[in-house]
């Protein structure tokens, strides 16, 4: 395994560790039975992995890029899981499912890709009838957010927060650990000092413009 590799691996510990507000998020909708679910935006499946413990449905994980959905494969499985999961490589812009595919729709930092109206907009005709949309953003310009939800089909069933704290503490001083521990180890290796740098830039990023670093999980139900 290389020094990139063992990077990736720690850096998805680190994103488990925010985990608990997916969890927080589908505890706000109610108890369905097997329901068919698709993760937009999966990146290497921290929020699809634990989608398979929070219930017992069959997920579609969605993400343009092969590397990071190589590895989710390699998770699903590890664990056992190819008959729950499957994995599709497509651009969000270029989704063709089934009208009212999906139970729930799932995205978590991605759909600001497409933009939060044209998001809401062009994935409900993915979502049945009475079908419940999870996304998780940047707070910016909430009030209007909160105007398209409606607007856009959707009843807000409840939406919460996380502040710069939770995003500094949680996720930018372990990642910033790990760099660090890492670093040393990476001579001669351009492609870990590569992925080093990028993840660098995120946390300076973070240092200079913290209030950026404020996002809010939205809940809702497709009318």
């Amino acid at each position: 395994m290389t020094n990139a590799d063992k990077f990736e691996e720690g850096k998805d510990l680190i994103r488990a560790h925010l985990s608990k507000f997916t969890r927080k998020a589908f505890g706000l909708l109610p108890r369905l039975d097997s329901p068919y679910i698709l993760d937009i935006g999966c990146g290497s499946g921290t929020s699809t992995m634990e989608l398979t413990e929070l219930c017992n449905g069959r997920i579609v994980a969605l993400d343009i890029d092969e590397h990071a959905l190589n590895r989710l494969d390699a998770k699903i499985k590890k664990t056992g899981l190819s008959h729950r999961v499957s994995t599709l490589q497509c651009s969000m812009v270029d989704m063709n499912f089934p009208d009212e595919s999906f139970d729930i729709i799932w995205s978590e930092g991605s759909i600001y890709v497409v933009g939060f109206e044209n998001g809401l907009r062009g994935w409900s005709r993915f979502l049945r009838i009475s079908g419940f949309l999870a996304v998780h953003d940047e707070t910016g310009n909430l009030d209007e957010k909160l105007e398209q939800i409606k607007s856009c089909g959707y009843d807000l069933i409840d939406y919460f927060m996380l502040d710069q704290d939770v995003w500094w503490t949680e996720y930018c001083v372990p990642l910033q650990k790990l760099i660090n521990e890492t670093r040393p180890r990476c001579a001669g290796e351009p492609k870990a000092l590569v992925l080093l740098d990028e993840n660098q830039k995120e946390i300076d990023m973070f240092s200079v413009h913290p209030e950026l670093y404020h996002s809010t999980f939205f809940v809702m139900r497709k009318r």
